[in-house]
């Protein structure tokens, strides 16, 4: 009896994938278009060049073929997709380490990677979202119920494809503009209204970890969240590989919970934003967030770098030096705090010109009075001031020069002015019609160049360090001073002349460094 239960059992399951099989021979029809045929398909990926631009150059053109097919069924098109961009994962990562690792990139070449890599990202991801919108209109088509087990994946991909975009654009300080994060807002709603906005798949096979719908929109809301607007393209990345690391301790809501940070409407096709207050109208799809432990965990890691050691669970893919690292954990920890940073000082809308020059060594010029004697008014830029704080600028302009990056030190005059300022950009970003928005901050409304000598013992002469001393009102107990790169050593002290008084310049710390000058903070003592 038993044995009769089990071959009848066996039978139907033979009759029924005889059927499914018979169904397949003459209900699937195989697309008008060359990748239809998965042998060629094959032919085509081991065919691609060993060059990273030819191979994602080709695998593009494959693409906007797909795009001119309407025959593929949902499985069929999303095997063909998935395969390409499995494909082109290697060569993505090396065009993606080119642009960010690469020390003298030409603008061209620079241009270039960034174009060829958004470029394939917003590709990738409109043939994904094309797949998934083939199963909506058409869910009884011929291969949509097995492309159903594999919608997780397309739509994590789509997500993924989306947020490196977003990412990108923050390479080169652009505006995010609706439609993207209308690109994002709308998949993830969908994932949320049918159930597998939390399914974990792993993205591409030989990937550590998993990730989902819902994690890659988060990805993009912290990372939005964080300012990256005031980090250099490397250190962007850096702090991108923190988030996916810190992201399950980030606490995602409903509700308006106590410790709300951020909220966001993804139905809005608009950026989170700070929670200052509630949101005017209450909306069933909004959502708030924390950083919730991960504040707490970015603080016991600082901690852990501070003393030299970088952890090998961050899985960074890459060396970064501890000081880099910390760099950005400090960075990040500001915008994770309880109580992100508030704007110190308020705005005044102005319309001014402005020469700037930039540079440790232009800035020296200017402090030490030889502006006019060297001719290095010639060199400045005039730029035209939107605002102004107590604590900087905001300056407009038509282009961005190349020189102009993150940390950039500039002295800058106001019109019809005489005194100078120094200042460093830490706010940088581009519109679609590439005029650039400049954020500066003031170091000082009143600073001297002077000649540094550090003290030693003996009869032996030192030479003397040039740098520039940030005065405030009147010479305090503490001082900072602006040093060419190497010039602040923390063993040696240092003595000035200044208003023909000597001082012994002990040193506390380095405030900054990069960008072609170091920031250091001394304890100083008259001695004559």
């Amino acid at each position: 009896m038993m044995r009769n239960f089990f071959s009848t059992k066996r039978s139907e399951q033979l009759l029924g994938e005889t059927k499914e099989l018979v169904r397949n021979l003459f209900s699937a029809k195989r697309p008008n278009h060359p990748l239809g045929v998965t042998k060629e398909l094959k032919r085509v990926l081991s065919a691609l060049p060993q060059d990273e631009f030819k191979a994602i150059d080709e695998i593009y053109v494959w693409f906007e073929s797909l795009r001119q097919s309407d025959d593929f069924q949902p499985d069929q098109l999303f095997e063909v997709v998935s395969g390409l961009d499995e494909a082109a994962q290697t060569y993505l990562r090396q065009l993606a380490r080119n642009y960010l690792h690469s020390p003298r990139l030409s603008k061209n070449d620079e241009i270039r990677l960034w174009t060829i890599c958004f470029n394939y990202w917003g590709e990738v991801s409109w043939l994904y979202a094309s797949c998934i919108e083939r199963l909506r209109k058409n869910p009884n088509e011929w291969g949509s119920e097995a492309f159903k087990k594999k919608l997780p994946l397309a739509a994590t991909r789509l997500m993924a494809a989306r947020s490196n975009q977003l990412k990108w654009i923050n390479y080169r300080y652009g505006v995010i503009g609706e439609d993207l994060w209308h690109g994002l807002g709308t998949p993830y709603l969908a994932a949320e209204a049918e159930g597998y906005a939390q399914k974990a798949v792993q993205i591409y096979p030989g990937t550590s970890g998993t990730s989902s719908v819902a994690q890659q929109y988060q990805k993009a809301l912290v990372r939005e969240s964080s300012s990256m607007g005031m980090l250099l393209p490397l250190q962007i990345e850096l702090a991108d590989r923190l988030i996916t690391y810190f992201l399950p301790s980030f606490v995602f809501s409903k509700e308006n919970q106590p410790g709300s940070i951020y909220w966001v409407d993804p139905s809005s096709a608009l950026p989170p934003m700070r929670l200052v207050s509630p949101p005017r109208h209450a909306s069933p799809d909004q959502c708030f967030f924390q950083p919730g432990a991960a504040f707490q965990a970015l603080d016991e890691l600082i901690r852990v770098v501070e003393r030299g050691s970088i952890p090998s669970a961050l899985s960074l893919e890459a060396e970064y030096p501890a000081t880099e690292l910390l760099k950005v954990l400090q960075h990040l920890a500001l915008y994770w705090a309880p109580v992100p940073p508030q704007r110190e000082h308020v705005r005044h809308a102005v319309k001014t010109r402005m020469s700037v020059l930039q540079g440790f060594d232009n800035s020296l010029s200017v402090f030490a009075g030889n502006v006019s004697r060297l001719g290095v008014e010639r060199l400045a830029e005039s730029w035209i001031v939107e605002d102004v704080s107590l604590g900087g600028f905001r300056a407009g302009m038509e282009a961005v020069g190349d020189w102009l990056t993150i940390g950039s030190l500039l002295c800058l005059q106001p019109e019809g002015g005489d005194n100078w300022v120094l200042g460093v950009v830490r706010r940088r970003s581009v519109n679609s019609d590439s005029r650039a928005s400049i954020g500066i901050q003031t170091l000082s409304r009143n600073a001297q160049s002077l000649e540094f000598r550090p003290r030693t013992s003996g009869l032996s002469a030192s030479e003397a360090i040039p740098g520039i001393l940030l005065l405030g009102d009147k010479m305090e107990e503490q001082v900072r001073l602006v040093l060419p790169p190497g010039g602040c050593d923390m063993r040696k002290s240092l003595e000035c002349v200044h208003e023909n008084r000597r001082y012994l310049l002990s040193p506390m710390g380095l405030e900054e460094n990069g960008g072609g000058f170091e920031i250091c903070t001394y304890r100083q003592q008259l001695v004559a």
